[in-house]
């Protein structure tokens, strides 16, 4: 009787793996894309941002405007 000794991936690895893979892609995509996703927070805090210096600047002008009256 002879034992055959292969040492390599199986094919059912690679497809298990490659099934994984395929998995973490999808969930990454969502992640980034979605409604609540990555990019429209980003895009939304750095609005928020804006509107802060925006507001921050105008109340430095109005104490400027007081001081000077």
């Amino acid at each position: 009787m002879k034992v055959k000794n292969e040492k390599g991936i199986t094919m059912i690895a690679l497809v298990i793996t490659i099934i994984v893979l395929i998995i973490l892609a999808g969930v990454s995509i969502a992640a980034l894309s979605g409604d609540n996703g990555v990019v429209q927070n980003a895009n939304k805090a750095s609005d928020d941002t804006k509107k802060g210096n925006y507001q921050e600047e105008l109340e430095l002008i109005g104490i400027k405007l007081q001081r000077k009256i």
